[in-house]
């Protein structure tokens, strides 16, 4: 086993693909690892989607290497040719399906611990035995939800809790400017989880005077802009188009609602905790959001925001509604918000406890 020049554990991190924007956890958990003596290198099992990369990417960008296409042995024997030499402690995977198995396989040909996190549909793309076995074999497993930590504890390992955080810096609380009408905002991909569908079933209800920028890109941008030809919503609703890290800010800054309609979808797939839920409480912005996964870990009603039943356009219409007729209530929980996200989210503290977990298990 080898540790770094401060003594620290040096792990390898395998990730399911380079660079992926929605992935921001990931790459804010590893370059905190970097920055802290404890990576070795950074091994990716695919290329990423192709988004604009998030800015800090480009810090990590140097240290990653995309394996080779291949099975889990093909891909872990190429892992072991590229780390053969550089002395690691550890191996860490990012999910718990095909990174982990790699992880795993890697750690074995070196003789040292493994472990992986756990995130969101990843712990359910594996059979509830073979995750359990990956776990129990694992010196660490890391749940970033409760959601997600939930279905280790089914397989019959209890996971460590290290919950991601939000950069309180590149999104600063600010006071929305007085809008006539109110602002909404939704982000995200478009696709069947984040409920967008719904959304704009829910609007289509709404008497009340807004305008909607739905910030993302997906398959279902098609559909989606059909539902809102066929609820004769154009005047109102516009389909932004993906953006970068860089300019996300200004959109929550120029909104007065945040609205987060995320649903479990027709294969069973749905969010632990999106990013837009984090990143709108930092910036200072009431959320409206679906009682789903992970989301009331941060959604607190009456709190920071107003939690409502998935998939039910009509509480959703009228939890908006109640918001855009009180700029009261909206300031109210929109400091709510970002104090949840001072005390319990900051990123530096998450990602300082990510790293305490890793030197302890791997250490």
């Amino acid at each position: 086993m080898s540790s770094s020049s401060n003594g620290r554990p040096r792990v390898a991190v395998i990730l399911s693909g380079w660079p992926r924007v929605s992935e921001s956890f990931a790459l804010n958990e590893v370059l905190a690892l970097k920055r802290a003596g404890m990576l070795a290198a950074v091994l990716a099992l695919k290329t990423g989607d192709g988004g604009p990369p998030h800015p800090a990417a480009a810090e990590l960008e140097p240290l990653v290497e995309v394996l080779p296409p291949g099975d889990v042995d093909a891909q872990a024997e190429a892992a072991v040719q590229r780390l053969d030499g550089i002395g690691i402690s550890a191996v860490h995977g990012y999910f718990a399906h095909a990174p982990a198995a790699v992880a795993a396989a890697v750690a074995s040909k070196f003789g040292v611990p493994y472990g992986f996190s756990v995130h969101a549909l990843d712990a359910r793309k594996v059979p509830r035995d073979e995750l359990g076995e990956r776990a129990r074999g694992a010196a660490l497993v890391v749940a970033c939800n409760d959601d997600a930590a939930a279905e280790v504890e089914a397989a019959g390992t209890t996971p460590t809790v290290v919950r991601h955080g939000v950069d309180l810096v590149a999104f600063p609380a600010t006071r929305p400017a007085e809008h006539d009408p109110v602002q909404l905002l939704a982000v995200g991909r478009l696709v069947e989880k984040k409920g967008f569908e719904v959304l704009l079933e829910a609007l289509s209800r709404l008497d009340r005077p807004y305008r909607l920028r739905l910030v993302g890109d997906g398959p279902l941008r098609p559909a989606l802009t059909a539902l809102i030809d066929a609820h004769r919503l154009a005047d109102r609703v516009e389909l932004v188009g993906r953006c970068t890290h860089a300019t996300l800010p200004e959109y929550y800054a120029s909104a007065d609602v945040v609205v987060v309609p995320s649903v479990v979808d027709s294969a069973g797939d749905r969010d632990g905790l999106p990013n837009v839920v984090l990143e709108s409480m930092a910036s200072q912005r009431p959320v409206v959001a679906s009682e789903v996964a992970a989301i009331p870990s941060a959604v607190r009603d009456g709190v920071t925001g107003t939690l409502v039943p998935p998939r039910d356009p009509d509480a959703l219409a009228a939890a908006i509604a109640a918001l855009i007729d009180s700029p009261a209530r909206r300031a109210e929980l929109g400091r709510g918000a970002r104090a949840v996200a001072e005390t319990e989210f900051g990123l530096t503290s998450r990602t300082e406890e990510f790293c305490r977990v890793l030197e302890r298990a791997y250490g």
